[in-house]
């Protein structure tokens, strides 16, 4: 079989097609075929510096993938070959509360990743795929959108009639945004280009700020909300933003922190003073994969690519990923399809 790998420290010109044999599923594992990837941004930063992330040489990238299942291992039940199923971010958190051990099993990280035409997964590291979706939109769920959901509905108790502000148009703010219009809460999303913000406003986004136009983005925010602020933010901008965020939530609100796209120190007693809530999000459990699921068949929701690549042109996904011009998501088809 075919896979893509990393062999060193040279970013996406170190990424290279090699062949390996067809792995077998062991014991309470199953053996996928993949149809497509995913890429999110932590995929990005493994090609690029993956000394710094404690990559070892050669590791298969990409932890979003999702296939048929080939075969079964031993002691499987409740999995069938033919199955469509999409693997899960980490291969060892079922459920409750993150762990050192779920952290270790990080595909495309710690252990290889989905960019392979085959892999092993553990039985209990797949779920169904919604049958409306096909493999490409199944691929984008595992990270972006579990992300998504785990910070505002599982972790953030999202309401109705609640309004959430949300940074950029990436994969997990897009999905987001679905999950607002989803669960009826109002979105305000944030981004530099007039273009995107049209395209959010079309897909039920109450408010939109430029903030490159508005460089005050979080007083813009408090003025739209009647100077309360919003009851939770989706903050992938990380030490760059988090100030402003800070400032744009209401008392006692909560922020999802989720990304680390840029650098900046922060002043922690606006933390204090206003009671918020601010939750570390690492993706999500298998359980919390599986309601997911159960939300979007029930809404026929539909993720949202921006472009896809073939197998073969997987480097060019990733310098698409890092031009940083796409909205909602960046696959890979391994069925050929751009």
């Amino acid at each position: 079989m075919k896979v893509w790998q990393i062999v060193g420290d040279g970013g996406i010109d170190a990424l290279e097609q090699a062949d390996r044999p067809s792995p077998a599923p062991g014991p309470g594992q199953v053996a996928v075929r993949v149809r497509a990837n995913s890429i999110n941004y932590r995929d990005l930063n493994a090609v690029r510096a993956p000394g710094r992330v404690g990559i070892a040489f050669p590791r298969i990238p990409n932890s979003d993938g999702a296939g048929d299942v080939t075969a079964v291992g031993a002691g499987v039940t409740g999995l069938a070959v033919g199955d469509r199923v999409a693997g899960c971010f980490f291969q060892d958190w079922a459920a409750g509360g993150i762990s050192a051990a779920a952290m270790a099993s990080a595909l495309g990280g710690p252990i290889d990743g989905m960019l392979a035409e085959e892999v092993v997964l553990n039985a209990h590291g797949v779920v169904p795929v919604p049958d409306h979706l096909d493999y490409a939109e199944a691929a984008t769920l595992p990270c972006a959108a579990l992300t998504a959901w785990n910070g505002l509905v599982v972790s953030g108790d999202l309401k109705a009639g609640e309004t959430v502000l949300l940074l950029g148009t990436g994969g997990v703010s897009i999905f987001a945004l679905q999950f607002c219009a989803l669960m009826g809460a109002r979105a305000i999303v944030t981004s530099k280009s007039d273009g995107k913000l049209d395209r959010a406003r079309g897909m039920g986004a109450w408010r939109t700020v430029n903030y490159a136009d508005t460089p005050d983005w979080a007083g813009a925010v408090r003025e739209m909300t009647g100077g309360a602020g919003v009851d939770h933010v989706v903050e992938v901008g990380g030490g760059g933003t988090l100030e402003q965020s800070i400032e744009a939530v209401r008392v006692g609100g909560h922020i999802a922190m989720i990304g680390v796209l840029t650098q900046g120190a922060v002043n922690p007693i606006p933390i204090l003073r206003k009671s918020i809530r601010l939750h570390g999000i690492y993706v999500g459990s298998r359980a919390m994969f599986l309601d997911m699921n159960a939300a979007i068949a029930a809404g026929g929701l539909k993720p949202v690519i921006d472009r896809r690549f073939a197998f073969a042109d997987a480097p060019a996904a990733y310098r698409c990923m890092e031009a940083a011009g796409h909205f909602g998501k960046i696959v890979i088809d391994f069925d050929g399809r751009t």
